[in-house]
Order: C-alpha cells, then structure tokens, then sequence
C-alpha cells in the first residue's frame, strides 16, 4: 500500500499589500528650492525654518544649475570668520556644488541606493525630461525599505 498525502489543496495566497519600489514613489514633491543669487544667509534661515539640510538651486527658467547644502554654509561660515568678513554678502553661486549627480523618477529605489553609496550624497534632485520632478534623500530610502521588508525583494 502507498504512502497517502493527508494535506489538502492548498489556497493560493494572494499579497494583501504589493510595496512600490520606484524612486518617484517616495522623493518629496513640494520642494524649497534656491537662485544662484540668493544669499547664504537667507538660505541659511531657510534650512532652520522648514528643518531641511539642503536643496536645489534653479536658475531663472527653472533648470537644475546647482545643489546647497549645509556643509556648503558652513564652509563660508568657517572662511568668514577667518577673513574677518561678514556672511551677509556671499552668494549661493559662490559656494554651491555644480556638478550634481542627479536621478530619473523611474528607477527603483534600489538602484537609488547603489548611488547614493557610490558618490556619497544625501540628497539627491530627480529629472524628468530635464526638468526638476522631486528629491530623494538616504531617509527616503530607508523609510521605503521599512516598507518593503515584509515583501519578498
């Protein structure tokens, strides 16, 4: 006499909650935004009102010139009190960074993850078509991976 299976048909499982995994899912939308001749102070005050550490700085027809951040604050802070000079008058242009490694909404936040180790950034602006759609953050990635860690990856 064979061996019988007592276990029943199983019930397929369906996933009650299916995680997204795009960057565009979790970057912030609403953003405080900066002009290259804006001033480091005003800037400054900025970071302190809407508790933020950086942000995008657009030029006049609203394109993606630079990043400010505040390291970057600091670095003029650090150079006014070496030169004795006041901070009022230094500019965003002046100390911003130029080249910035930017994403496309479209890219899971995984592969945002691998760049964010790889060049070491915080923030990170993301472009549709060239223009400004949002930013992602390391706290971003790690609150979409919170959410993601009851899903199969």
């Amino acid at each position: 006499m064979g061996i019988k299976s007592f276990q029943g048909a199983r019930k397929v499982v369906k996933k009650e909650y299916d995680a997204p995994t795009l960057v565009q899912d979790y970057m912030t939308k609403k953003l405080v935004t900066f002009t290259p001749d804006q001033s480091i102070l005003s800037v400054m005050e900025l970071f302190s009102k809407y508790n933020i550490s950086g942000g995008p700085v657009l030029d006049g027809n609203g394109f993606l010139v630079g990043i400010i951040s505040e390291a970057d604050c600091m670095k003029t802070i650090s150079e006014s009190r070496y030169f004795n000079q006041p901070i009022l008058d230094k500019s965003v242009e002046s100390y911003m960074t130029k080249n910035v490694e930017t994403i496309p909404p479209d890219i899971s936040i995984f592969d945002a993850a691998g760049v964010f180790h790889k060049n070491n950034r915080r923030r990170l602006p993301v472009l549709k078509d060239g223009i400004l759609v949002g930013q992602i953050s390391r706290k971003d990635i790690v609150i979409a991976a919170l959410k993601l860690s009851g899903q199969n990856w």
